[in-house]
């Protein structure tokens, strides 16, 4: 299966138009027109309707295999090219919002580094694809179990950090002078849904959904009632709004923070991984 027809055939998927894909990948609308029915030609199989642009049921099962193997593909790319190293001393570092911890800042080189702050989700795929030397990501788990990350290509993840978790309330809410709280407790809650920094919606009723990265926001909608947040404990306490309750859970959940790196670093990036797999200063 040619990769080229592959990704004409997501991007007229994604755009739903013939026309639009053909601009976006810079071919003609004939080009486009011809890589679709060679891959149909290809499987023997009708993989998009016309009028609309939507995938059939064959080219919908296609499109799960499709991001997956063109990603394979990218991140294979990004490892041949690694090889010619970056520009020396320089590096950039892929990090979940609840994943920068207050003293990440000390583990940095002091100059020539780059912190984007990325979805959980985005992180593995920024550092399999070249996109970033390293990645740091975080999510639930039991203490010292490993985080369930997407496979998208070969990469090395070390543990750096686990902390305890807690739950901020307003002010007002029953619990908020409780010593602890119980997750089967607000199972009547409703808590806020932010994919972007992470931590799921772990039981209860959706409240506001928050589609951005930054957590004083987040805190301050936490904080006015508009639902729950399940958080780092540090971060929850340092909201500086609302009322942090450490979580009480059985079986316990922490908070855990991976290190993701494609194979073995090298230069800054080698430099960065061993301070923070080291556990210092980023140790909880």
């Amino acid at each position: 299966m040619d990769p080229h027809l592959l990704r004409t055939f997501v991007t007229v998927t994604r755009l739903a138009s013939f026309s639009a894909a053909a601009r976006e990948l810079g071919y003609t609308q004939s080009a486009v027109s011809q890589h679709i029915a060679a891959l149909e030609g290809d499987l023997r199989t009708e993989l998009l309707t016309r009028r609309p642009v939507a995938p059939t049921p064959a080219g919908a099962r296609l499109l799960e295999h499709a991001g997956p193997l063109l990603l394979r593909l990218d991140a294979a790319r990004a490892d041949v090219l690694r090889l010619a190293a970056a520009p020396p001393g320089r590096l950039t570092l892929a990090a979940s919002p609840l994943a920068v911890g207050p003293r990440l800042p000390a583990a940095l080189p002091a100059t020539g580094v780059t912190l984007r702050v990325l979805p959980p989700t985005e992180v593995p795929a920024a550092v399999a694809t070249g996109d970033c030397d390293l990645g740091l990501v975080d999510g639930l788990a039991a203490p010292s179990d490993p985080l369930r990350l997407p496979d998208v290509a070969p990469l090395s993840v070390t543990g750096v950090a686990e902390e305890e978790l807690a739950v901020l309330l307003p002010t007002d809410h029953p619990f908020a002078g409780r010593s602890a709280v119980r997750l089967d407790d607000l199972l009547d809650a409703r808590w806020i849904d932010a994919p972007g920094v992470g931590l799921p919606r772990t039981a209860g009723r959706a409240g506001v959904r928050y589609d951005g990265t930054d957590l004083l926001a987040l805190c301050a909608l936490a904080a006015a009632g508009h639902g729950l947040a399940l958080l780092p404990r540090r971060v929850a306490e340092a909201a500086g709004a609302g009322v942090a309750v450490p979580l009480s859970s059985a079986p316990r959940l922490v908070h855990r923070t991976e290190l993701l790196a494609p194979g073995t670093p090298t230069g800054a990036a080698a430099v960065l991984a061993a301070r923070l797999a080291a556990g210092s200063p980023y140790d909880s």
